[in-house]
């Protein structure tokens, strides 16, 4: 229950402080009065968008506190600032707070209703959020499935979107992979291949270098290896007188073998240096073989085997997918049928709730007034979405006989206003002891009508507070505490109060709101007879 308000530079309001009580309090005054004030400030309390230019002019912030009583006594204060950046701050008991933390919160403390409610209850989706409030229906498993189903198909529609250019991709890298495969690539060939191909193209010059060479080794009486066995031969007699030079025979025999070896290893180059066309021709296409690959894929043969690595993880991808978009495909269809049945079985459970609460519709319309008007709540398959596969819509029929139509074709305002009285008293009033807001629900209407309202609201208030908005005295005389709303003029500047009236002042604000400017004591006789 809202205990008190305090509002301080907010539009024409520089300080208000009002403290309210349990039961059907009102909220009356003159129009332009700025009655709406408080209900917009209270929004504010309840997470609503906060706007700078709401700021009152010359102010560098407006604030709004509001004191609530909890079911176990304990109080809470609800804070709200709003900077003139057009930020606002949040508090809770004296704690920061997010205002998505307020909205979450608001609900347990209470709730308002105006104008732009009934305007809303024309929307298809908000006249099945009444119903499912109402049968308090659980939307869990069609919500858990109606996103498995989405995310599933979703993946698939982007495998199969994409299936055109994998299949392309995948011709592409097969072509690729065959063509690496068939070249049997060996590392270090490359080099191997240019160096034979030097040999090769170079026969000629190889032979006549290589025979040379042989020839100053050992062929012939001048030959290095000639040379070293005369050398030899010397220093063995000589070291049979002295052997101080025995070390060096070795040395001389070890450099006679190594010439010997070097001579047989040139004779055996020689044996194998022929002219071989064919073989160079050969390793001059395995080349090119070669340097063509390396233009498509890669600088180098090991370069060229990494791309054919990354060619075959591709190919495994391209084919898992298929795979996957099978996989996906099935789960659709499981999916798709636990929805089907789940979104079933939500139907039958707001159809249930449709009748009950048709009836009571009409009973509630009864009591203010409509007690021929009819309710039918009609359903539709709709598009599948989280909330089921339903589309629901009020109908309405205003007079007996009269086929049922959409509510904003047959309703004037003032009927539209009690229907969305006779909605919220139903579906929308919650566990008692919140505050419930109603601001000028009675638009449209007057007289007995009025009355019926007035009286309805005041039974809604036995158990919930009740702050009301209105313009008629057949409303505010229902009220168990009311309060008017006055600017006046201070300094030059027009400032709003909010007075809690007494009871002749209770007499004389009804005469008021009945006669205008005229009150004559007749009609302050009657708004007393009013007020009881």
């Amino acid at each position: 229950m809202l205990v008190e308000l305090v509002v301080e530079n907010y539009a024409v309001v520089e300080r208000v402080r009002v403290r309210f009580h349990s039961g059907f309090n009102l909220l009356t005054g003159e129009t332009g009065s700025g009655k709406s004030i408080v209900v917009d400030a209270l929004g504010l309390v309840f997470g609503e968008r906060a706007s700078a230019d709401a700021i009152r002019s010359g102010a560098d912030c407006a604030r709004v506190s509001a004191i609530f009583e909890g079911a176990d006594g304990e109080d809470l204060i609800v804070e709200r600032e709003i900077l003139s950046s057009g930020k606002s701050r949040a508090y809770l008991n004296g704690r920061p707070v997010t205002v998505t933390q307020l909205r979450e919160l608001a609900p347990t403390l209470g709730d308002i209703h105006g104008q732009h409610d009934q305007q809303g209850l024309f929307s298809a989706d908000r006249q099945r959020e009444l119903l499912d409030g109402f049968g308090q229906l659980d939307m869990a498993p069609v919500a858990q499935l109606y996103a498995e189903w989405r995310a599933v198909a979703a993946e698939l529609e982007q495998l199969e979107t994409q299936e055109q250019e994998r299949l392309r991709q995948a011709d592409l890298w097969a072509f690729q992979k065959r063509e690496i495969q068939a070249a049997e690539l060996e590392p270090g060939e490359e080099e191997e291949l240019a160096q034979e191909r030097r040999r090769l193209s170079n026969v000629g010059k190889l032979q006549m270098a290589a025979a040379e060479a042989y020839g100053a080794l050992d062929d012939g009486a001048e030959s290095v290896a000639a040379h070293l066995r005369l050398a030899l031969k010397r220093l063995e007699e000589l070291t049979r007188v002295d052997d101080s030079l025995a070390a060096t025979v070795e040395e001389l025999r070890t450099a006679e073998a190594t010439v010997q070896e070097a001579s047989r290893t040139l004779a055996a180059y020689l044996d194998g240096l022929e002219a071989d066309p064919q073989r160079l021709d050969d390793v001059e296409t395995r080349l090119a073989a070669l340097d063509k690959l390396k233009r498509k894929y890669g600088s180098t043969i090991p370069e060229i085997l990494s791309y054919l690595e990354q060619v075959e993880q591709s190919l495994e991808q391209a084919e898992s997918a298929e795979d996957r978009a099978k996989q996906l495909r099935e789960r659709r269809e499981v999916l798709a049928a636990s929805y089907r049945a789940a979104a079933a079985k939500l139907t039958s459970a707001r159809q249930a709730a449709a009748k009950k609460l048709e009836k009571k519709v009409e009973q509630e319309l009864k009591s203010l007034a409509m007690e021929r008007t009819r309710l039918l709540i009609s359903f539709e398959a709709a598009e599948w979405s989280s909330v089921g596969a339903d589309q629901v819509t009020f109908l309405v029929s205003p007079n007996l006989g009269e086929e049922p139509r959409p509510m904003e074709k047959v309703l004037s305002g003032g009927e539209l206003s009690r229907l969305a009285l006779a909605l919220k008293c139903i579906t929308g009033t919650g566990p008692a002891g919140r505050t419930l807001v109603f601001d000028e629900v009675d638009a449209g209407i007057g007289g007995a009508v009025a009355e019926a309202v007035g009286r309805r609201l005041k039974d809604v208030a036995g158990d919930n507070q009740v702050l009301c908005v209105t313009h008629l005295a057949q409303v505010a005389a229902y009220g168990e505490h009311h309060y008017v709303v006055e600017k006046h003029e201070v300094k030059g500047r027009t400032v709003a109060s909010v007075t809690e009236l007494t009871r002749e002042q209770r007499i004389q604000e009804l005469g008021r709101m009945m006669a205008g400017e005229r009150v004559t004591p007749d009609v302050l006789k009657h708004a007393a007879q009013m007020i009881g």
